[in-house]
């Protein structure tokens, strides 16, 4: 990097991420659901001509540190022409859960290779599959939606409406499909003009020189962050509830080993892959291990392809944590990913305990309400994720009511649920004392109690409901999160994964998790 001028670099850095962003204000300005317009659920990236991503949005990290892996698959499945684009969503190539769909543009300098590609995912809010809302309590990846391999959905700029016609075919609402789908190529074509702005600006040479630059000073940056770390065998285990079919814990168990300038991060003695949907494939995996080493940088570092170069991942084909097809995901992504980040908390705890939170809720909280809207006759889809509280920390309390980790959305305001959706929300608030006890408290879940107004069919896939997010140095645990039915006056708790068609007038209560609690009370506190 000696012929790098710094002030260029900062330039770069700052011209790249604000491109990402840039695509992600068009995609949320331009999208039809709730989901992507009001949740923020997508995420927006740049990469170089390998599929090595350059900069981020600060959107969604379990969508981020996965994308890289779809972008090289389509690399590899497709070859790109100008006015190309590519969509994709499955997850044993680079994808996260079906719903995810992700789109994928080149950018050209006048040759006839790539030399940037810029790509987008976004979470649609019914993907098909055998349950309304596409997150289902699945057994196989084929009940959970349609299947996208890597495919051009706009080849020299047409769109292939015959394989727009038949993704729109299989979906419960295809007018919210094709609006979210037109959104994510506007992002994608905002994207290509901004680069293309800048290489006509400083040149195709330098746009990708100061690009590898770019990773190159991450990984300097990361390498150095974890030569402060002690050296050392770190080990950690935590418990997913069970995975919606058989009632058993299933364990993820982390070997970290940190070594000079390097670290391993070894997943292998984690649980076999289980029957039900909570299998995370090892996109998935990546995403998390990249997201909590991002979390020791102090300092403004930009997100790309170095930080991960000094870390070496091992997992197991077949686990928990790096399933084979044609296992079902749909929870991995939302669910499991958040107790793979409360492992490797938990081992890095022991190495600087000073720096590492107690675990915040550990769970997202999927619901998925669809069915037939009394006011139009048409097909709904509801999902939404729900936040809870944050861990404590050695200098403070846990946040309350937000989300947190791998998960970056917004809620859904009442106002927009209800005028798009039969539903009314009937209590919506902060789960008071929820979050765990000690020297400081660990922050409050939320509590979010949805009425049907039409008859609906209820999907919630969540964690944390048999025992609550753990605390550190004497803090106790968080409350464990509820799920509660209220049907005819009579109230009964479900459990954290459950399918159901209910009725109109029924409501559905879920309590979310608090956080961990951090250090012991004393007398005098």
């Amino acid at each position: 990097m000696n012929d790098v001028n710094p002030i260029l670099l900062e330039v770069f850095k700052n011209r790249f991420v604000s491109i990402a962003e840039e695509m992600g204000a068009t995609l949320n300005m331009t999208a039809y659901s709730p989901n992507i317009k009001e949740r923020r659920d997508f995420s927006c990236a740049i990469f170089d001509s390998e599929g090595n991503m350059i900069a981020q949005a600060a959107h969604i990290p379990v969508h981020l540190g996965s994308m890289p892996l779809s972008v090289k698959s389509a690399i590899e499945s497709c070859n790109f022409n100008p006015g190309d684009m590519v969509i994709l969503n499955d997850p044993y190539k680079g994808g996260t859960h079906l719903p995810d769909v992700t789109i994928v543009a080149p950018v050209f300098a006048g040759g006839d290779v790539p030399v940037f590609f810029v790509a987008n995912r976004a979470h649609h809010a019914d993907i098909g599959g055998m349950s309304s809302g596409s997150m289902p309590l699945s057994r196989s990846l084929y009940q959970e939606g349609i299947i996208i391999p890597p495919l051009k959905i706009i080849e020299a700029g047409e769109l292939d409406k015959k394989l727009m016609a038949f993704l729109l075919n299989n979906v419960r609402t295809p007018e919210e499909r094709e609006g979210d789908f037109s959104a994510q190529v506007m992002a994608n074509i905002t994207g290509i003009r901004r680069i293309e702005e800048l290489i006509k600006k400083y040149g195709v040479e330098t746009a990708v020189r100061y690009a590898s630059a770019l990773m190159e000073y991450s990984e300097k940056i990361m390498r150095h962050t974890i030569k402060e770390l002690p050296d050392g065998l770190y080990s950690f285990e935590d418990y997913m509830d069970d995975d919606g079919v058989e009632k058993e814990d299933i364990k993820i168990h982390v070997d970290l080993e940190i070594n000079g300038e390097r670290a391993t991060v070894d997943f292998s003695k984690s649980d076999p892959q289980v029957d039900g949907s909570v299998n995370a494939v090892y996109a998935i995996t990546l995403s998390a291990v990249l997201y909590v080493f991002r979390c020791l940088v102090e300092g403004d570092v930009p997100t790309n392809e170095g930080l991960i170069r000094p870390i070496k991942l091992i997992t197991k084909k077949g686990t928990i944590v790096d399933a084979e097809f044609p296992a079902p995901v749909a929870g991995g992504n939302v669910e499991t990913s958040q107790r793979i980040v409360d492992v490797i908390l938990g081992a890095l705890h022991q190495a600087v305990p000073e720096k590492i939170p107690a675990a915040s809720q550990g769970t997202m909280n999927n619901l998925t309400i669809g069915g037939i809207d009394y006011r139009t006759g048409m097909s709904f889809a509801y999902y939404e994720t729900i936040g809870g509280g944050m861990g404590a920390h050695s200098d403070g309390n846990g946040e309350s009511a937000v989300h947190s980790h791998m998960t970056n959305t917004l809620n859904t305001p009442i106002e927009a649920l209800e005028f798009t959706y039969p539903l009314m929300v009937t209590h919506y608030g902060i789960r008071r004392n929820s979050g765990g006890k000690g020297k400081y408290k660990g922050g409050d879940g939320i509590i979010r109690e949805i009425q049907l107004l039409s008859d609906a069919e209820v999907t919630v896939l969540s964690e944390r409901r048999r025992r609550g997010p753990y605390g550190l140095d004497g803090g106790e645990s968080g409350k464990r999160g509820r799920n509660l039915i209220i049907s005819d006056g009579s109230v009964a708790e479900v459990g954290g994964k459950f399918h159901a068609f209910l009725r109109a007038g029924d409501r559905v209560r879920i309590e979310t998790p608090g956080g961990g609690g951090f250090g012991k009370i004393t007398e005098e506190e």
